[in-house]
């Protein structure tokens, strides 16, 4: 596919619908005419009165006749009919101000369903404007910039830093490619490829220029697919019929039979035409819509975004809800997850190194190991004689040694001592088993400490979930281009129904279609290989605060603000504006049809009956405006003085992080003997306890606790989270007693290894939880 192919393909599927003007018009003619018409008729010019009536109601026959064509075109029996029927009756019969209030209630409705129906486009501009221009030939002759299309299969192409792969290869060479997948994946890290190893187009090359040998042309290429999948779902998504349809399909037949039954009845047509104006369906044409706008009003203070009706409401009818990992259950970016150190070298000092040679590095993990070392208050050196190789890592002088930090392979196998080689394997098994990437730091040449980085949770994610499934979600799942081993241990982390990991955006694609064929289907992600999915869903969210631009126009609705937890916020919105939109719609037919029957039996003449109309009009309005509150918020709220302690603690957990590295260090000591090595590792650990964790621990039960109690419900909310105090202090001070008995005896005795050890790894377990459950539980809460 040429670029003006693609861009002539792309605008087809593109450009919001502007909303009309029509219905403005309208009701400012039908407005305009009823004032008008009544300030004539209090003046006593009867006549000009209902000559100006007349011509408002003449006003709205037009455009009411259109939107009752258009409907049955469509193949659907619109309330519109019943409101043309009345205009129509209403001038038959000289009821010109009945006629007059009718054309203005057909306005008013109309006027406000646009504004809340705005389709969405589904724009894909920025798919495009990701996708390559142009790529760069080899051949005997040089290099040669060519157009993506005239590239054929077998040809040897140069990516330089920063582009983006033209077409799907194979890498050529000698240099291994660092690249940026996250376009197509949705993975944050560096993926590695070297020599024969496949790489797909679309992605970013974030390491050295390398050679590529062209294995598909441009039109059969990897991002071209995607495109293609965007644009082909977004195809499928049907307009939402209108909730006022719907109801219609049995009250239109209703009304025009118990006027039929009326006039043949009775032999009088006004009061065929009375029963009209009563049965004129304003709470189906204002209710729904107002509810709806109400609903999408109160979602947008949170940060929802909604593009139009038809995505509030049918997210109000989901049942199943599938969810990218990357940036949406997790935070997007790696964090440093530990820090191992070899045999007398503090974690501290590992991170120190590392992230001080690392400063100058645009690497992903290279930017976590310097923040997380800056949140901890640590003195970085000025390297000297950077360099980085691609995919390996960086080389420098650090504080006049030679500090090398990335990928080294003679690392994860040890070299030199036995127990070098213990500490590596260990780091290495605690990788795997966490799905963590590690950074490995060698001084002068010897490996010396490796830092584990790890993509975590959003502290958000586990309550977020919790609240989906009491607003009637019945089933999560997870849709990930990840591992399969991190990708089910965080579905079995947060409780999901499913995992799906491996997959690209055509498998994304598969699932929703899957899903769809079983309920009302949501899909929530964040990059530009969730768009095709996001638009194939019946509802699609994006991550848009962090998010790729694609996703986000792409999406039905958009969640500004980097929280997943506005996603319940806006399912729980989305079911209470339903609901009230049926209810005021359905209660209002019922008051209709009751003055309906009163109609019938000549009791109200057409201007009363508009009049009684008007008045049930504004009780279903009234009752549609309740949406635009929330019967219970979605988590407490706090006072000021507790948000600002939250803040206080939650940074104060950023910067404990390296006390809990310390205690499962100096446990891991204890496993090579009671040395001076493993006495000291333990002293510096019951330091760090005694100095920073502990005086946390008690200002947290004494300051943030009792300022969170009001909020939770009384102070048993928090009361297991103050035993979890209680058995961090215990294990503390037993360590302390640990000490104290080396001390008296010189050096740790091997009789109190076992215990010991059990002490730091029981009171690292009870930390890491602790903290979770914290930042889950009372740390989400803050804006």
């Amino acid at each position: 596919m040429n670029r003006s192919a693609f861009a002539s393909q792309l605008r087809s599927v593109t450009g919001a619908l502007a909303p009309s003007r029509l219905e403005s018009a309208l009701l400012a003619v039908t407005a305009t005419s009823l004032i008008t018409g009544g300030a004539a008729w209090l003046a006593g010019d009867h006549g000009l009165a209902d000559l100006l009536w007349g011509l408002g109601t003449l006003s709205a026959v037009p455009p009411a006749v259109g939107w009752v064509v258009a409907a049955l075109r469509h193949g659907r029996t619109g309330v519109d009919l019943i409101a043309v029927l009345a205009l129509g009756g209403t001038l038959a019969v000289h009821a010109y101000l009945a006629g007059a209030l009718i054309a203005l209630m057909l306005a008013t409705g109309r006027t406000l369903e646009a504004a809340a129906q705005r389709r969405a486009s589904h724009d894909l501009r920025a798919l495009l404007e990701h996708a390559p221009r142009s790529a760069r030939r080899r051949t005997a002759g040089g290099v040669a910039t060519i157009a993506l299309a005239d590239i054929a299969v077998g040809d040897l192409l140069v990516v330089s830093p920063g582009e983006v792969v033209p077409v799907d290869g194979r890498v050529e060479g000698d240099a291994v490619a660092g690249l940026d997948e996250s376009a197509l994946t949705g993975e944050s890290l560096i993926v590695e490829r070297a020599a024969g190893e496949p790489v797909r187009s679309g992605v970013v090359n974030a390491g050295g220029a390398f050679e590529l040998r062209a294995t598909a042309t441009e039109r059969d290429s990897t991002y071209a697919g995607i495109v293609r999948l965007a644009r082909q779902a977004g195809a499928e998504s049907a307009p939402v019929v209108r909730l006022a349809d719907r109801c219609a399909a049995w009250f239109v037949p209703l009304t025009l039979a118990v006027a039929g039954l009326t006039w043949l009845l009775s032999g009088s047509a006004v009061r065929a035409v009375a029963v009209l104006v009563v049965a004129t369906p304003c709470p189906l044409l204002l209710a729904a819509p107002v509810a709806i706008v109400s609903g999408i009003s109160r979602a947008s203070r949170l940060g929802v975004v909604m593009r139009d009706g038809g995505a509030l409401e049918n997210l109000g009818r989901a049942r199943t809800l599938l969810l990218d990992k990357t940036g949406t259950l997790t935070r997007g970016r790696p964090r440093v997850l530990d820090v191992a150190g070899a045999p007398g070298w503090q974690p501290s000092e590992v991170l120190r190194l590392a992230a001080s040679l690392d400063q100058y590095s645009p690497h992903v993990l290279a930017e976590a190991i310097v923040d997380t070392a800056r949140r901890r208050k640590l003195e970085l050196s000025l390297p000297s004689h950077v360099t980085e190789e691609p995919g390996r890592g960086a080389s420098g002088t650090v504080d006049g040694r030679r500090v090398s930090v990335g990928r080294f392979g003679g690392c994860g196998a040890g070299s030199g001592s036995g127990a070098r080689q213990a500490w590596a394997r260990a780091a290495d098994n605690r990788a795997l088993l966490d799905g963590a990437a590690v950074a490995w730091l060698t001084v002068d040449g010897s490996p010396v400490g490796a830092v584990l980085l790890r993509d975590p949770l959003r502290h958000d994610a586990p309550r977020t979930l919790r609240h989906l499934r009491a607003a009637g979600i019945e089933r999560l799942l997870m849709l990930t281009g990840d591992r399969p081993e991190p990708a089910h241990e965080v579905g079995a982390v947060l409780g999901l129904d499913d995992v799906r990991a491996g997959l690209d955006p055509a498998g994304k694609v598969a699932v929703v279609r899957a899903e769809r064929e079983r309920a009302v289907t949501v899909m929530v992600g964040d990059g530009v290989n969730d768009a095709p999915a996001l638009a194939a869903a019946d509802v699609g969210v994006a991550m848009g605060a962090r998010g790729s631009t694609a996703a986000s126009q792409a999406a039905d609705i958009v969640l500004t603000t980097d929280r997943v937890d506005r996603l319940a916020d806006a399912v729980l919105i989305a079911v209470r504006a339903r609901r009230i939109a049926v209810q005021s719609a359905l209660g209002g037919m019922a008051m209709s049809l009751a003055a309906m029957g009163a109609a019938a039996f000549g009791l109200l003449p057409p201007a009363a009956g508009a009049v009684l109309q008007e008045a049930i009009d504004v009780a279903v309005i009234l009752n549609a405006l309740r949406a635009l509150r929330v019967d219970q918020a979605m988590r407490p709220a706090l006072t000021p003085a507790a948000e600002a302690l939250v803040h206080r603690f939650a940074a104060e957990h950023d910067d404990l992080q390296d006390v809990l590295e310390a205690v499962h260090s100096a446990a891991d000591r204890l496993s090579d003997g009671p040395g001076p090595h493993a006495l000291a590792a333990v002293e510096e650990a019951h330091r760090l306890l005694t100095e920073r964790l502990l005086p946390h621990e008690y200002a947290e039960e004494h300051e943030l606790y009792p300022a969170l109690a009001a909020a939770l419900g009384g102070p048993e909310a928090t009361a297991t989270m103050s035993r979890a105090h209680t058995e961090i202090e215990r294990l503390s001070r037993r360590i302390a007693t640990h000490l104290e008995l080396a001390r008296d005896d010189g050096a740790l005795s091997a009789g109190q290894l076992d215990d010991l050890r059990s002490c730091l790894y029981g009171l690292h377990t009870v930390l890491r939880l602790h903290f979770t459950q914290e930042e889950e539980s009372y740390f989400s809460l803050a804006q």
